[in-house]
């Protein structure tokens, strides 16, 4: 599956916070992973790692019959919700400034997941000179 096209801001000078939010759904995902909250902490970790951003902290709950995990970045975030009686999940990675690549972090989870089918949209949270003013 090709993800969409990465936002591109060719004039980095105009931005006074840079941000990206890329989020969606995952279907069809691998059920017996979507309740295992140690698989789950694990692959994030990683995807942040994959995504070259720096993880102050990451923590797990188990919500019968799923989990959440929610990974705090210096970046941000990334958060994780599961329902595996749906086989379901929904991805949000949320990232201000210039390092890294999001896009990247939700690859490697949708791909860890196996999910058969996903969605992915992107906001822009940036806030570009003269919008404050």
């Amino acid at each position: 599956m090709e993800i969409a096209p990465r936002v591109v801001h060719r004039n980095k000078n105009v931005y006074k916070v840079y941000g990206k939010h890329i989020y969606g759904e995952l279907y069809d995902c691998r059920r017996e992973y979507l309740s295992d909250l140690d698989f789950l902490m694990n692959i994030t970790s990683e995807a942040v790692r994959i995504g070259g951003f720096t993880l102050l902290d990451i923590k797990g709950w188990k919500i019968e019959p799923g989990v959440s995990v929610v990974a705090i970045i210096l970046e941000s975030h990334v958060a994780i919700h599961t329902w595996p009686e749906y086989s379901f999940v929904t991805l949000d990675v949320y990232t201000c400034g210039y390092k890294g690549d999001p896009f990247k972090t939700y690859r490697y989870i949708v791909d860890k997941l196996e999910a058969k089918k996903f969605t992915i949209k992107i906001s822009d949270r940036s806030l570009v000179m003269g919008q404050s003013e």
